[in-house]
Order: structure tokens, then C-alpha cells, then sequence
């Protein structure tokens, strides 16, 4: 407790609570932040690196996003989700909270040698036709783990351990590239043109995430997207490297993980929430996006 109160500075209305850089910190810098919350409309420049923020409160954040100019999408966080934002043109916030005034975040930035050594160690010799795509408002048990082993590690800064900074800067790298990068073929097509434009994605990926309940719908989405179906399907899939349905069952599966994670639903109830009529056919999708069945998940939490 020491060590947080010497450690935190006042910037506005902000509160520096820790920060990693310099010393160990050589891939990898990262801040824990106490945040205001209805912030309106606060505006972050170009970022030259992979950025994250992992919310640390409680929650619920209404956050809302856009490029400059462009639509607001909205997004509702609690603890444990994170936002990627990879490299890109500046970007506007506003964030609305319940019943508190300040909520907790770990900013992270990732060295740009080090992502372009892991998108090398996952793509090869396509590395330099790959880029990372933005994500809102997810969870990931993963990233959650080691942003877990990464926060004493802020607080003792420069006495950090350099090698537990850099495991978890490379891990962290790897995974990236894995799971959120844009397969060469997606990102070959964007260039050209052909691609959804980051801030279509966004909103399609709202949308699904506020209607995991219902069906789904090529022809709700498209419309969404104000495209006809078939070149909705076409530049989703070149986008993501998921057809729609592929993405919108992924999401499904992140929630009902969530959900057997946090609470005390059952099995059959987590289904109806996420639409589907029969349990055993939701631990069929289960078994299969994930590798357990849904009892086998909650048992090994």
C-alpha cells in the first residue's frame, strides 16, 4: 500500500496509480490508471504501437468509441474486459459510469520489434501482410491470466523482474498474432479496397454481441451494414478470416464462458440466455469451439 501511495500522481482528474518503463521495461510499458468516469469526448492520438486497456473495476463503463468524425459504437465493460487497439489514426472516448466515480484500468503498449517477432514466429514469411485488428469490450481468459501475473509487476516498476516482464511481454505478443490478427489473403484485400472498413466491423460486432440471444441473421446483419448479403459475407470473412456465423458463434461461446465463470446459472439456463432451446446442442457448439463440455469448463475454474 506504501509503494501505490508514493506512486500515485495526479494528472487532472486522472490518478497515475503505477507504471512500468525504463529498466525491465523494454518491450513492454504499462500504467495503472484510476479513470473519471463521463469523460466526454477525449480525444488520443495516432497510436504508433499495439495498445490495451484491461478494466480493473467492477463496473458496468458505457464506453463509446469513434475515429474522428465517424460513428459512435458503444460498448458496455465490466472487470476483466479489454479493449486492443492496434496501430492506427487518432480516436475519440466517452465513457458514462453507474454508481461510482472512477474506475481502474491497466494501459499496456507493446513494443513494435517485438509484435513484428511474433507475427514472424506465427505467419512467417507472410509476417509483413498481417495486421492486428481492433477489438471492444471482450474477455479472455488468457490475456486475463497474465495481465494478473503482470500487475505487482507494475507496482514494483524499475525492481521489476526482467525476466518475468519479458516472458509475459513475448507470451502476450504471441497471442496477439494468434488470435487477433487478419489472415494475409483479409489483409491483402483490404489494401485493395475490398475490405470492411474498421469502423463497419465494430459496429457489426456490437450489434451481434447485443443480440447473442437471438438467432442468427445474414440478412439482419447485412442490413446493418447497409450491404447486400452476399458482399457482406464475402468482406467479413476476408476481414476476420470467420464467415458471420463462425464470428457470431465465437461470440456466443466467449459469453456462455463468462457466464460459467462469474456466476451460478446452470447449464441449460446459460443456454436459454444464449438462445439455444436444447442444453445438449449448446454443449455440442461448446465441446467443439472450446475443447469441454460446459460442466468440464466450470470444473476446471
Amino acid at each position: 500500500m506504501l509503494a501505490k501511495r508514493e506512486l500515485r500522481k495526479e494528472v487532472g482528474a486522472r490518478q497515475l496509480i503505477a507504471s512500468g518503463a525504463g529498466g525491465p521495461w523494454v518491450d513492454l510499458q504499462g500504467e495503472i490508471w484510476n479513470l473519471p468516469l463521463d469523460e466526454k469526448g477525449r480525444v488520443f492520438p495516432e497510436n504508433k504501437t499495439p495498445e490495451i486497456v484491461w478494466l480493473l473495476s467492477e463496473g458496468p463503463v458505457l464506453v463509446e468509441e469513434r475515429e474522428l468524425g465517424g460513428h459512435w459504437l458503444k460498448t458496455r465493460a465490466q472487470r476483466g474486459d479489454f479493449y486492443l487497439t492496434a496501430p492506427g489514426p487518432p480516436f475519440e472516448i466517452k465513457t458514462t459510469g453507474d454508481g461510482t466515480q472512477q474506475y481502474a484500468i491497466i494501459w499496456i503498449a507493446v513494443g513494435n520489434d517485438l509484435m513484428q517477432q511474433a507475427m514472424v514466429d506465427v505467419f512467417g514469411e507472410d509476417a509483413n501482410s498481417v495486421h492486428l485488428r481492433d477489438v471492444s469490450g471482450f474477455q479472455d481468459p488468457f490475456m486475463a491470466a497474465l495481465m494478473e501475473k503482470l500487475q505487482p509487476e507494475l507496482y514494483l516498476g524499475r525492481r521489476a523482474s526482467r525476466l518475468l516482464v519479458l516472458g509475459i511481454a513475448e507470451s502476450l505478443a504471441v497471442h496477439l498474432a494468434r488470435k487477433y490478427s487478419v489472415v494475409p489473403e483479409s489483409v491483402r484485400e483490404a489494401k485493395r479496397g475490398r475490405g470492411l472498413p474498421g469502423f463497419k466491423l465494430r459496429k457489426i460486432a456490437e450489434f451481434m454481441v447485443a443480440h447473442l440471444e437471438d438467432g442468427f441473421s445474414l440478412s439482419r446483419l447485412a442490413a446493418e451494414a447497409d450491404m447486400s448479403e452476399f458482399h457482406f459475407s464475402r468482406m467479413f470473412k476476408r476481414t476476420t478470416g470467420k464467415s458471420p456465423s463462425q464470428y457470431f458463434i465465437s461470440l456466443k461461446m466467449e459469453k456462455a464462458q463468462r457466464l460459467l465463470r462469474e456466476t451460478r446459472n446452470g447449464i441449460m439456463e446459460i443456454a436459454l440466455d444464449l438462445g439455444y432451446t436444447s442444453p445438449s446442442r449448446f454443449a455440442q457448439v461448446f465441446r467443439r469451439e472450446t475443447g469441454s463440455s460446459p460442466a468440464e469448463y466450470r470444473r476446471t475454474l
